[in-house]
């Protein structure tokens, strides 16, 4: 029988501020098969590589960190493209080096024996920040209603077939440019698995591409305000989406299938939840709910799993 997480699943309790790293970097990448975007670990090495589109054009970055938290870990940089100057600018983010939080996440401690227990053994957890919402906002699109497999399958297929190649020796793929998802016909979508409703949100994501891009001038609160005014963009989406470009320690994903129950399952011991549960619960930790659910996450918190799998539908196929 299953159980929640408890605190002596963790080291013994310890004092003073928190001085471990832990870098989140595999928000960066949709699925293991991403094409526009590789994280590898290498013993104390990280090689992380993106291509992505930039207010300056399509570019690719190489980064080579190690295990430090500041700009002395960053070991190579290579870029590429028109954008190779901008990503070079923004590499601290990428690489989540670009926050100083140590004292914010000590305060976290007190409210729950499991987040204290998750704090020992990853200490200060960075989340990246992209700066590319338009790049985000696409597979978080993807990711409404259906399960993360399909919608990771959906991202790869549709970056492989309508995104063009990154410029530079990586071999990635850049996502699709507004121009050319404004091309895409409804049936060319429907092949892919996208019904016409996330087809028509991915259109207004690129007819609004501008405005999207904008919001990563705006504090991570005012920018998922302002994605949730365009149609078919909700409180999900918009967390999803500004939780990655902004590295918004509070982009609480409201409506996720699986969150409010690994909410539940660790903080409460009840094996489901409600969205309204999981707010409740996580109000001591206001600013900072996305950055607690995470390290839930990487506990390994998550709620136990009841009756068979759903059976996946592919409309590609129908």
């Amino acid at each position: 029988m299953q159980r929640p997480c408890r605190a002596r699943d963790a080291p013994a309790a310890y004092g003073g501020l928190i001085e471990r790293h832990t870098h989140d970097l595999t928000l960066l990448r949709y699925g293991a098969n991403d094409p526009t975007t590789r994280v590898m670990q290498a013993g104390d090495l990280t090689h992380i590589e993106r291509a992505t589109l930039t207010p300056d054009g399509p570019g690719a970055i190489s980064i080579t960190v190690g295990d430090g938290h500041d700009a002395q870990a960053i070991i190579r940089v290579d870029a590429w493209g028109y954008g190779a100057d901008w990503l070079r600018a923004r590499a601290l983010g990428l690489c989540a080096r670009a926050t100083t939080d140590a004292v914010v996440t000590a305060s976290l401690r007190g409210h729950h024996t499991v987040v204290d227990s998750a704090l020992r053994r990853f200490g200060t957890l960075h989340l990246p920040s992209t700066n590319t919402p338009y790049h985000e906002l696409l597979p978080a699109i993807l990711g409404q209603r259906i399960t993360a497999a399909q919608a990771l399958s959906q991202w790869a297929r549709l970056c492989e077939r309508y995104g063009d190649p990154a410029p530079g020796p990586l071999g990635l793929r850049l996502p699709p440019t507004p121009q050319r998802l404004l091309r895409v016909a409804s049936w060319e979508f429907h092949r892919l698995g996208i019904e016409e409703q996330r087809a028509r949100t991915l259109r207004v994501a690129a007819r609004h591409a501008r405005y999207v891009d904008r919001t990563r001038e705006m504090c991570g609160v005012d920018a998922r305000s302002a994605l949730m005014k365009l149609p078919g963009i909700g409180a999900w989406t918009a967390a999803v989406t500004v939780g990655v470009s902004h590295g918004d320690p509070d982009a609480l994903p409201v409506g996720d299938f699986h969150v409010k129950n690994t909410v539940a399952w660790a903080l409460t011991g009840r094996a489901r939840g409600t969205d309204e549960e999981m707010l409740a619960t996580l109000e001591p930790y206001a600013g900072q709910r996305w950055r607690v659910v995470r390290l839930l996450e990487k506990s390994g918190c998550g709620a136990p799993k009841f009756g068979p799998k759903r059976r996946l539908l592919d409309i590609a196929a129908l």
